[in-house]
């Protein structure tokens, strides 16, 4: 289990929610979060001041070996094929298996900053992020006495790695210990996936995909699909949607960010999926 480095918007001295948000292939925590500041909703606010009283937390992916290039990027896990996921599958096994356990431990870490209130924690990811994200949504445990779920799971331009199985198999491809022998988390986890239809590295219909087999899984997912916006966030109106997404799933009331007690410029990453 690799240990992973994070970058932390640390928000109010007691925040009232974090978001655990994991970046793409060829990114790092530091410039994925400086690009988050480019992507606004309709109100012309970033994330960060839609939601002022969240904690924000950015794991950074290894720096690993391309099996199939001469070189080593910050990957969460190693693709042969951007142009075809499904070669040599296998090869993404790896990385996620060794990945996996330690973004549930960072996920366990924060609901215990909140007093255990899973139900505050969300996980969210883009591309390769997200569809890391996604397996460790399927691989993960939260406690029926702490609400059986994360406040929610967002995915933006992403896929599922090794789609076609149920979930019992989706786990049996990692074989992780501590996993769950029931659908919990993903059943009762809010869900929000959001495409653009242009998206030129990670088809619109592999996002797609990842939709149909959460839904398959019992989970209860939003699937939003943009005209515009490439292998990135829309903006404003997928910006608009994940304010409205938190605040009705995380019981914030109609003001984004508000809470009890507190009131696409392009980034120099290099994200291949």
């Amino acid at each position: 289990m690799s240990a992973i480095n994070t970058d932390i918007t640390a928000g109010p001295p007691e925040p009232t929610h974090t978001v655990v948000f994991l970046h793409g292939r060829g990114d790092n925590a530091r410039s994925f979060r400086a690009s988050l500041e480019h992507s606004r909703d309709s109100r012309g606010r970033t994330l960060f001041q839609a939601f002022p009283s969240f904690r924000w937390v950015f794991p950074e992916a290894p720096l690993r070996q391309c099996a199939s290039a001469p070189e080593a990027w910050r990957q969460w896990f190693d693709v042969w094929d951007v142009g075809d996921f499904a070669a040599n599958e296998g090869l993404q096994a790896e990385g996620l298996r060794d990945v996996v356990p330690s973004i549930r431990r960072i996920l366990a870490d924060e609901a215990a900053r909140l007093g255990g209130r899973w139900d505050r924690v969300v996980l969210a990811g883009i591309s390769m992020g997200g569809a890391t994200s996604a397996h460790v949504l399927f691989n993960l445990d939260v406690p029926p006495a702490a609400g059986g779920r994360l406040g929610g799971f967002i995915g933006f331009s992403c896929r599922c790695p090794f789609a076609g199985r149920d979930l019992a198999g989706m786990r049996a491809v990692l074989g992780l210990d501590d996993v769950p022998d029931h659908g919990r988390a993903v059943q009762n986890t809010p869900v929000l996936l959001e495409h653009c239809a242009n998206d030129p590295l990670v088809l619109v219909q592999n996002g797609r995909g990842l939709c149909a087999t959460l839904r398959g899984f019992g989970a209860q997912v939003e699937w939003k699909e943009y005209p515009d916006g490439g292998h990135w966030f829309n903006s404003p109106a997928g910006m608009d949607d994940v304010v409205t997404f938190l605040n009705a799933h995380l019981g914030l009331g109609g003001s984004a960010g508000a809470s009890a007690g507190l009131r696409r410029a392009d980034s120099d990453a290099m994200d291949l999926s």
